[in-house]
This record gives C-alpha cells, sequence and structure tokens, in this order.
C-alpha cells in the first residue's frame, strides 16, 4: 500500500491519499479526522485541501500523506489510496493511482466505475448512511471507516479518538456508529 524511500532497515514507509467529492460531503473533515488520528497512532502527516469556487457542489479534495518518517513535499504526487464519492472525482482522481493503489468509490453517485489495474471496493456509502443511520450527511464518516479498515492506515481506536474530539458535541453516537457501520461493510466485502 506504501512506497519505500530509501534502501536500509529504517526506509521511510509513505502512505498518500486523496479523499475527493463534491463539496458538502464532509470529505475536508474526514481528512482532517485522518490526519488527527495518524498523529494519536503516532506516525507523521500531512493534510492540505483545496475547493472549487462554489461552496456546495462544486469539487472538494483533501489529501494527506503518512509517514513513518519526516515529511518533504505536502501534496501528493502519487496517491496509494484515492477515495471518491461523486463521478466527478472519480473520474479526475481514479487515473492518478499508482501502481498497485487502492481505489475506494462511493456508488451511490458514481455509475460507472471503470476497470483499473487499482485493486478497486466499492460500496453505496452514502445510501447506507441514508437507509441505515438514517442520515447521509454522516457517509463521509461511514467511508473513512472502510478506508482505515481495508488499509490498516490508522488503528480503529485513534480514529475514534480523533473522530470524537474533531465533530460537534451531541453527534458523537451518530459518528461513532457511522465510523463503526463503514469498518464491518468493508471488513465484510474485503472478506
Amino acid at each position: 500500500m506504501n512506497h519505500s524511500k530509501g534502501n536500509d532497515s529504517s526506509m521511510a514507509q509513505t502512505t498518500e491519499i486523496i479523499l475527493s467529492g463534491s463539496g458538502g460531503q464532509g470529505l475536508i473533515t474526514a481528512g482532517q479526522i485522518l490526519a488527527d488520528a495518524v498523529i494519536r497512532d503516532g506516525k507523521n502527516t500531512v493534510q492540505t485541501q483545496s475547493y472549487g469556487p462554489e461552496a456546495r457542489g462544486g469539487a472538494s479534495r483533501a489529501e494527506v500523506i503518512i509517514s513513518n518518517q519526516e515529511i518533504d513535499y505536502p501534496k501528493v504526487t502519487r496517491p496509494d489510496i484515492v477515495l471518491v464519492m461523486s463521478q466527478e472525482a472519480l473520474q479526475k482522481y481514479a487515473g492518478w493511482l499508482g501502481p498497485g493503489g487502492m481505489l475506494i468509490v462511493d456508488t451511490t453517485y458514481i455509475q460507472d466505475v471503470p476497470s483499473s489495474s487499482a485493486r478497486v471496493f466499492a460500496q453505496p456509502y452514502s445510501r447506507i448512511a441514508r437507509e441505515v443511520l438514517g442520515k447521509e450527511m454522516v457517509a463521509n464518516i461511514v467511508a473513512l471507516g472502510a478506508l482505515a479498515a481495508l488499509t490498516g492506515v490508522v488503528s480503529k481506536e485513534s480514529l475514534q479518538s480523533a473522530l470524537t474530539a474533531r465533530i460537534p458535541p451531541g453527534t458523537e453516537a451518530l459518528n461513532l456508529k457511522a465510523l463503526e457501520l463503514g469498518w464491518q461493510k468493508a471488513r465484510q466485502a474485503a472478506a
């Protein structure tokens, strides 16, 4: 899942991740939670984000780089993992994946998942959030739970801790359920 730099036992293990979709889907927040959780796991991380010109509905992207050593450049250059939650994001970022990368797709709003040399995991995270939890607004957390379960880039405990530290008070139970739901759905799909 990650690429190595160097040639001795102290090699840097680096994982580059893109979380992308439409503005308002909460992917910037998901990127911030992921980066916070990585720090809680004792690893180095940088997190950057970009938005389209629209507040809602335009493209948004969060980038997270995780490493066991110092990170020299704060932008993703060749992602190992790409999570897409809109058709536009799929078209824009799936081609960025490096060899052996992982593409995680929310099929609620993405109809055509192209064949790829990447490992593809496709589940309807937005529909799952809406139908099981009654709130599509936590689809980002369902997808984040799935990403963490599929990749192992962060511990579940650190992710839970970072989540409760970064979400609005009073939404902890719903968000923790969303995280667990995504984790379990991913484990079932990968089994």
